[in-house]
């Protein structure tokens, strides 16, 4: 059954607004204007769109919130919300509702004013009553807890950690839209300030705004799109527990799920993707997404980015607009995950264009490596 939504809905457009600091601007302003440089992309009008897949940091009901700024009446919406996974997991169920004939042009889309507004990070993560007596600082203690259960059962190092950062950093330094583009060096990072051992402030995401959205359409509307259609091969979403207390085990998380699942409904295998784009809240993210997506063994995540594979003319690309670490993290990041990979796809990405670019994964993370959600993106059908 999951085979009948394979390529079912294609992405049309996308669009980004305020990325770094977007000064005056609500978070409603900051989406909405992503959403109209999107459907300028694709050349749909806002009165086409009748989907609406969408969530955000400030409104309880995102849904009714969103459709009425934006002044449409979707015929189908989705506002659940899983965290920074939640908008690549509404890769899923934008092309079910796309499939079945609920709306035939769906929108994505997200935006945040959370440097400007506050300047510190708004998580939505609410305090657990049996971590509450240790006075966790969370999201950031659940993080560095999972990462020393790493370092502890495979020997991952805070230098392995520091070349993620400098990963993302190399391509960040290759994008005019990053926030952060000075040189950044593996010494840098282990010199930096500790926020929760093992995690020093250079392990750990922005703080930025930033607004970004996605258009989607049927099949047979794709085949009418001015630019080149990126379809939605495959998908898979994943939860397996909420608090960092219940996670089964600190070193596998839900993407062991979600990847075989999008990878099936897809039909490839990690070897066949192109560029890789993933939710890197920490540094310890990629490491971990990077082992239960299949691209190498686990507890060789930290060679794979030490070995210098996912930087630019590695093997496999990681993060090529800098991800969450260097280029942007506006609270929720994985709605950034897909711009950049249909930018990659079609040719788009200026100076950090990986060449012959034709399937690309796409990652998101929720909670405290909570929820997860994988989509495969592809210029085949």
């Amino acid at each position: 059954m999951s085979m009948d939504l394979r390529s079912t809905a294609a992405v049309a457009g996308v669009g980004l607004y305020g990325l770094g600091e977007a000064p005056g601007e609500t978070h409603m302003e900051i989406m909405a204007r992503a959403v109209k440089i999107a459907l300028d992309d694709a050349g749909i009008e806002l009165a086409e769109v009748d989907g609406l897949f969408t969530t955000n940091m400030n409104n309880l009901l995102a849904g009714p919130s969103v459709a009425e700024y934006l002044g449409i009446v979707p015929r189908v919406t989705d506002a659940t919300n899983f965290g920074g996974s939640a908008f690549v997991a509404y890769l899923q169920s934008a092309s079910m509702a796309i499939a079945i004939g609920l709306c035939e042009v769906a929108l994505i889309c997200y935006g945040s004013n959370q440097r400007t507004a506050s300047g510190k990070l708004h998580s939505p993560v609410e305090p657990q009553p049996y971590e509450a007596p240790y006075q966790p600082r969370n999201p950031i203690t659940a993080y560095a807890l999972a990462t020393a259960r790493h370092m502890h059962e495979h020997g991952t190092t805070r230098r392995d950690l520091a070349e993620v950062a400098v990963s993302m950093r190399d391509w960040a330094q290759r994008n005019p839209d990053a926030f952060l583009r000075d040189p950044l060096t593996v010494d840098e990072v282990l010199a930096a300030r500790m926020v929760a051992d093992p995690l020093s402030v250079r392990d750990c995401c922005l703080v930025t705004d930033g607004g970004g959205a996605v258009v989607l359409v049927s099949a047979a509307r794709a085949a009418r799109m001015r630019k080149t259609s990126v379809w939605v091969r495959g998908f898979g979403v994943a939860h397996t527990h909420k608090s960092i207390m219940e996670m089964p085990d600190l070193t596998v998380t839900p993407a062991a799920i979600s990847g075989p699942l999008a990878f099936g409904m897809a039909g490839v295998q990690p070897a066949d993707i192109d560029v890789v784009e993933l939710y890197d809240a920490f540094t310890i993210n990629p490491i971990l997404f990077m082992e239960d997506l299949g691209f190498c063994a686990k507890g060789q995540g930290g060679r794979l980015f030490a070995e210098g594979h996912t930087r630019p003319g590695g093997r496999i690309p990681v993060n090529t607009n800098g991800g969450g670490l260097s280029c942007t993290h506006p609270g929720m990041y994985g709605i950034f995950t897909i711009i950049e990979a249909v930018q990659q796809l079609r040719g788009e990405a200026g100076a950090r264009q990986v060449s012959d670019c034709t399937l690309a994964l796409v990652h998101g993370n929720g909670g405290t490596l909570a929820s997860q959600a994988t989509g495969i993106l592809g210029l085949e059908r």
